[in-house]
């Protein structure tokens, strides 16, 4: 008997204290809709820096990758992620603009993201003002460098909509467009295939603005003090060989930090 009340009084004492568990901080990840990346590589990238986030936040952190757009942007409007490394600045953006979430670093190395508008060696065009009227190729619709291409042409003809875009979902596949006549020029963001372009001897037209992209953002869910504590952490860890190990497998140089009323203004530029 009495030890049937010890198991009980036990069992009792674990229910009541099982709501007082932490649950899991999730922290989404995003590398981009025009790119390659199978979802499943995603989680092992980060997992030596989940692990550091668990213990720093006393919490567990669990990456969660988030491949589709319409996903990434519902959940960030509900503020279901904690933390979020979001590929797609735009949709970082808005995030920070209309659901509370806070900036912390962007990622080394993709400072400068730039839109290359790629022609053929013997295109007559001069200007992105010369695309008025015409088609030009693009990546998906609702990818940072399809925000970015939209943007110029507003700069350069007043409505984009005066250029056809004609979209396609993988940024490889723009030159495609340009080199059959499909389009008169193609558009691009992808380093790989800008310099694959040149080597031809493809020319580039012209150059967007420059975006920071792949932003880390946190949750208004977050105290102040564990922002700053996962800030300081990532702005870190490109300065010890500890830290440089864990970026290897995201293969990211590190993480820096960047304005947060500078990306607003960088937001309003791309018609957020």
């Amino acid at each position: 008997m009495k030890r049937l009340a010890w198991r009980s009084i036990l069992a009792l004492s674990l229910a009541l204290l099982t709501p007082l568990a932490k649950a899991d901080l999730v922290f989404a990840v995003n590398e981009g809709v025009t790119y390659r990346v199978p979802a499943e590589q995603i989680a092992a990238r980060y997992a030596a820096i989940a692990a550091d986030l668990s213990k720093l936040l006393k919490q567990p952190v669990t990456i969660l990758p988030v491949g589709d757009y319409p996903t990434l942007r519902a959940k960030l409007a509900e503020r279901a992620y904690d933390l979020a490394m979001v590929h797609p600045a735009h949709l970082s953006i808005l995030a920070i603009k209309n659901s509370g979430y806070k900036l912390m670093a962007v990622t080394k190395g993709f400072q400068q993201y730039s839109a290359n508008f790629l022609v053929n060696a013997d295109s007559p065009l001069k200007s992105v003002a010369d695309l008025k009227g015409l088609r030009l190729g693009a990546p998906d619709e609702d990818s940072i460098t399809s925000w970015m291409v939209r943007a110029t042409l507003r700069d350069a003809v007043g409505d984009p909509r005066q250029v056809a875009l004609t979209y396609t979902r993988y940024q490889d596949a723009v030159p495609f467009f340009v080199e059959n006549n499909l389009t008169h020029a193609g558009a691009t963001a992808s380093g790989a295939v800008i310099k694959a372009w040149q080597a031809k001897g493809g020319k580039i037209l012209f150059k967007s603005k420059q975006v920071p992209i792949k932003h880390v953002i946190a949750s208004p869910k977050l105290s102040p003090e564990q922002i700053s504590a996962v800030r300081d952490y990532l702005l870190a860890l490109d300065t010890t060989d500890e830290g440089k190990k864990k970026l290897e497998p995201s293969k990211y140089q590190g993480f820096a930090a960047y304005d947060e009323a500078e990306m607003l203004k960088i937001g309003a530029w791309l018609g957020l």
